[in-house]
């Protein structure tokens, strides 16, 4: 494989064997964090019933990852541009499979959520560059297609997640789950290293925002550990601690992004009301679908005995209509407007979250699950493409990659505090372990799993009020519609919604990045060396 030199960045065409490296290499790499993160879910009764822990344990699985992930993903992408795409990616492949194999041959739970913090950094850094590498290195009429190939190959991952780590499970252990990331992870190493051509971006300069990343980690861990040990153990000193620290850093982190020279997350962006509104029913809406992916697989497995293949395909409609149905739901929004679909499509994921409240141990999947998970699915198809479209749309197009990544962080944020706080808020205890402690998880998940559904439910209520606000009929150009002189920099303006911005979903990823002329997909502008 060293023995020859890949197509410089920036000259790939479509259907050549570079091209196919390439893709082979970035699709791998995502789709290993992506199925990682589908397949944990459903092994978390195995790993509860081995690890003898409660669903406190359970949500700090999930949430380590979470914490890290969405605290440094915006940082990664500056990262990227300024020390070589190509090696950020690597580095985050090579994180990644060190953490798997510590969650591989974690003797208990401490251990294994140091692993998922430890996967959260490597997934903060490989998730961005892949699609940065897409974006650099094909040539400019062939980066739509690249990244749509990307997008439709990271979802099979996404799809075949429930089944991978259901099987893993019932024929071995858990910890295939982890295991397996390793040799796909030297398969990545090799084809980045001798195939797919280093870029970066030349103009890039001023002080990376460290210390906003750094207080990022310190508010999303506090407060989530404050969420979940409350329903563990009660508002103890410990607890309110947490709490504080969380609070008081996130506060800090608003200081210092506002007043910072080169911010991790500039704040100017939110003068924008589109921007603004959007991003905040992605909170709403990613807010609501963690806990339900979360919450669904266990009381499937603990309550209604499930195996865990049949737990985790029972929200497999939702990946397959996202796929089959975002794109039309993109050109419908690009005719009449994003403000429709975004006030429909919350309310129809409200009644599918009414629906599921109703679920009980007895019902069988045909009539008591699938018509819920099926309204849930109609109502993402609905909303994520045109939520996507506005949050790209609301800002000057030099901005649009920094606003998606925006936009994906506020998803995944939004994710892990869902999944910390529903559960408190429903009375699903956190406690327990083995025996009777374990018995009472469950009867606690029976009793509250309705009334966390029904939470759901309000939440996206919520996200269809704020769409209202929205302008009637298609998207107002950027400057108009964050108001002149909230970008000075800026004076062009966005073309309205159309096919041409690729627009998908992912229940990992959140929302994606677009081929924008002269960005690239770390900081959506700049020039790139090749």
């Amino acid at each position: 494989m060293s023995g020859s030199v890949p197509v410089p960045a920036g000259q790939v065409a479509w259907g050549t064997p570079a091209a196919r490296w390439m893709l082979t290499a970035t699709v791998l790499g995502s789709g290993m964090a992506f199925l990682d993160s589908t397949v944990v879910t459903v092994a978390l009764p195995a790993i509860q019933g081995d690890l003898g822990t409660g669903l406190a344990g359970l949500q700090w699985i999930v949430n380590g990852y979470m914490v890290t992930l969405s605290a440094l993903i915006l940082l990664s992408g500056s990262l990227s541009d300024r020390f070589g795409r190509v090696r950020l990616f690597m580095a985050g492949v090579t994180v990644f499979a060190l953490a798997s194999a510590l969650c591989t041959f974690a003797p208990d739970l401490g251990w294994l959520v140091a692993g998922r913090v430890i996967q959260g950094v490597g997934g903060a850094l490989l998730t961005p560059g892949s699609l940065a590498i897409l974006q650099a290195g094909f040539r400019e009429d062939d980066r739509a297609r690249a990244i749509g190939a990307w997008s439709g190959l990271t979802g099979v991952a996404a799809a075949v997640g429930p089944f991978v780590g259901g099987w893993l499970v019932q024929i071995g252990d858990w910890r295939l789950i982890f295991l397996i990331n390793l040799p796909v992870a030297v398969v990545v190493l090799l084809i980045a290293r001798f195939r797919v051509p280093e870029s970066r971006d030349t103009s890039s300069q001023g002080r990376l925002d460290y210390g906003g990343a750094l207080l990022g980690v310190v508010a999303l861990a506090g407060v989530t550990y404050a969420l979940i040990q409350w329903g563990a153990v009660g508002p103890t000193p410990a607890v309110w601690t947490g709490a504080v620290v969380g609070v008081a850093a996130l506060a800090v982190f608003v200081f210092v992004e506002a007043r910072t020279a080169s911010p991790m997350l500039p704040l100017g962006l939110f003068r924008s009301l589109p921007f603004s509104v959007t991003n905040g029913a992605t909170v709403l809406i990613y807010g609501s679908l963690g806990p339900l992916l979360f919450l669904l697989v266990i009381f499937l497995q603990e309550v209604a005995d499930y195996s865990p293949v049949a737990a985790g395909a029972a929200s497999l409609p939702i990946t397959l209509l996202m796929l089959l149905l975002s794109a039309r739901s993109g050109r419908l929004a690009s005719r009449i407007g994003p403000r429709t679909q975004l006030v429909v499509g919350p309310l129809l994921l409200a009644v599918g979250f009414a629906v599921l409240s109703r679920l009980h141990g007895d019902a069988p999947y045909l009539t008591g699950v699938l018509p819920g998970v099926l309204l849930v699915a109609l109502g993402l198809s609905t909303t994520v493409a045109p939520l996507t479209a506005t949050v790209l749309a609301s800002v000057p197009e030099r901005h649009a990659g920094l606003a998606s990544g925006v936009n994906n962080t506020f998803a995944r944020g939004a994710q892990l505090i869902g999944v910390a706080a529903v559960p408190v808020l429903a009375g699903i205890g956190g406690s327990g372990g083995q025996g009777a402690g374990s018995q009472g998880h469950s009867a606690s998940l029976a009793t509250g799993f309705g009334t966390a559904m029904l939470i759901l439910a309000g939440l996206c209520v919520v996200a269809s009020l704020c769409a209202l606000v929205l302008p009637r009929g298609r998207m107002p150009e950027a400057a108009e519609a964050a108001g002149r002189g909230s970008l000075p920099e800026e004076t062009s303006a966005v073309e309205p919604l159309g096919e041409e911005q690729p627009v998908r979903f992912c229940g990992v990823t959140g929302p994606p990045l677009r081929s924008c002329p002269g960005s690239t997909a770390g900081n959506g502008g700049g020039r790139t060396e090749r």
